[in-house]
């Protein structure tokens, strides 16, 4: 069994790796003494595994972790971004196509935003991706009603303080205006909630549409609505990193 915590993964990621369940649901399975390791059952999640232990579920062995893998996904508007909704809306998670295995999102899109979400099936990409110390430019297309000036749209790119929080400066561009609305693309490197449409209230602008077009290198394209296409495990390599895994079948499908 992992006898330093220097060695392998604790046994709540390891489960969630396999898609049993998520880490708080893996620690709540440990306390309940469903989980055994090399035939013996354990009652603290604080216990480090390697690949050389034999890890069961109610008696039945746990399958292989799958390597890292991201998934791109076209998030319509009217979806939450959470596993469960207590207001009993529609998520994200309600909307997946079948065949995916457990995920979770980088990040979230509010309710009424749309475009790229990032999903991936392992925690320590999903932590990665959204260390502030990542930085990777966000950048969204958006619809403001108003005509906004350049002069106007200045203090968004300066940075401004909205109900007592600081927002990041932005890089803001005017494409066009058309009749009561105005198109704008907007990047920034921080995803606080709601930032976009608060800012925009701050200078006099009310969102009526908000587009995620990309996160750092990966780019929403030509994905349609309900869409999801998976990165190709080398490009998840070169991006990221990570140590070259086999590319998993299927990858780059398209599926709705």
């Amino acid at each position: 069994m992992g006898d330093t915590p220097q060695t392998g993964d604790r046994i709540a990621k390891v489960l969630a790796r396999a898609g049993i369940a998520s880490r708080r649901e893996a620690e709540r399975m440990i306390a309940a003494g469903r989980v055994s390791v090399n035939g013996r059952a354990i009652a603290s999640p604080a216990l480090n595994v390697t690949p050389a232990d034999r890890i069961a579920v109610d008696g039945k062995p746990i399958a292989a972790p799958e390597p890292p893998r991201l998934w791109l996904y076209h998030k319509p508007a009217g979806l939450v971004t959470t596993a469960k909704d207590d207001r009993g809306r529609r998520t994200v998670f309600d909307a997946l196509p079948d065949g995916l295995p457990r995920v979770v999102s980088v990040g979230r899109l509010d309710l009424n935003s749309e475009g790229l979400l990032l999903l991936t099936n392992d925690g320590a990409i999903k932590r990665r991706l959204e260390l502030p110390a990542t930085g990777w430019l966000r950048r969204y297309r958006v619809r403001v009603k108003g005509a906004p000036t350049e002069a106007g749209l200045e203090p968004l790119r300066q940075g401004l303080e909205v109900a007592g929080e600081r927002f990041q400066a932005m890089a803001v561009t005017l494409d066009r205006q058309q009749g009561a609305n105005a198109w704008l693309t907007v990047g920034l490197r921080e995803g606080k909630n709601r930032e976009i449409r608060r800012a925009m209230e701050a200078v006099g602008l009310t969102v009526n549409r908000l587009i995620r077009v990309s996160f750092g290198p990966f780019q929403l394209g030509q994905l349609k609505p309900g869409e999801v296409k998976e990165v190709k495990a080398r490009v998840l390599r070169d991006q990221l990193g990570l140590a070259a895994e086999a590319e998993p079948k299927g990858s780059g499908a398209r599926t709705r």
